[in-house]
């Protein structure tokens, strides 16, 4: 069942992506424009996020972090809350090559393969370690968020090693984060493989884009 809505969720995201598709006039290859790779960046996410963490996974969190002393947020204290922390993200990331995307009250950062990963490996580029550290010390002013941290590939390879190395690279930027100081309890990491992607993976710039890591910040929200 989980593996036929993965399939479905993926489709109608490539939808989205190849339905932009322009020509470079400099290589003649198709690749996905920046409004259509936006919409695919969301499709996948609200797959992502709806259809893997799910409610479990949440108020599994929620409860940890109450019994830690970490309240909830309630009504407009919830908007003005991640408005704070976005703000700070987008201040702190500039320049660094992680977008900054607001998605209703959750704040999305996406993390491309190019600047934090080489490929095929799952460990930190040392160059990438100073923009995590400002990530956590965010994370750590802004404590009543879930972060989940889940990690995609482009469609190369066998499913088998993607799956592997996508959950590999989600646990590194985790395991970072943690050693950083942000509480573990309000960490959930996912590896995905190449089940979402948010360009075209028949151009070298689709699968750059499609290798990444995303973080996904939630208000925890009383009630």
């Amino acid at each position: 069942m989980k593996s036929t809505l993965w399939n479905l969720i993926a489709a109608s995201a490539a939808v989205v992506v190849l339905s932009g598709c322009v020509t470079n006039p400099y290589t003649g290859e198709r690749e996905a424009s920046n409004t259509a790779r936006s919409a695919g960046i969301g499709a996948a996410i609200g797959a992502v996020v709806g259809a893997l963490t799910g409610d479990d996974a949440d108020e599994r969190r929620k409860r940890a972090l109450i019994g830690l002393g970490v309240g909830g947020l309630a009504g407009a204290g919830v908007g003005a809350y991640m408005d704070k922390q976005e703000a700070k993200l987008r201040q702190q990331l500039q320049g660094t090559g992680v977008s900054v995307t607001r998605m209703g009250d959750d704040v999305v950062l996406n993390m491309p393969g190019n600047v934090t990963f080489d490929v095929n490996r799952s460990d930190l580029q040392p160059g990438f370690l100073p923009v995590l550290d400002s990530v956590g010390l965010v994370l750590k002013e802004y404590q009543q968020t879930l972060i989940d941290v889940t990690g995609h590939t482009d469609s190369t390879g066998s499913r088998e090693l993607n799956m592997d190395l996508s959950n590999r690279r989600s646990q590194s930027v985790a395991t970072y984060l943690r050693g950083a100081g942000v509480e573990p309890a309000r960490i959930e990491t996912l590896g995905v493989g190449p089940n979402y992607p948010v360009a075209d993976n028949s151009t070298p710039s689709g699968r750059q884009a499609n290798r990444r890591v995303e973080l996904v910040l939630k208000p925890i929200v009383q009630g």
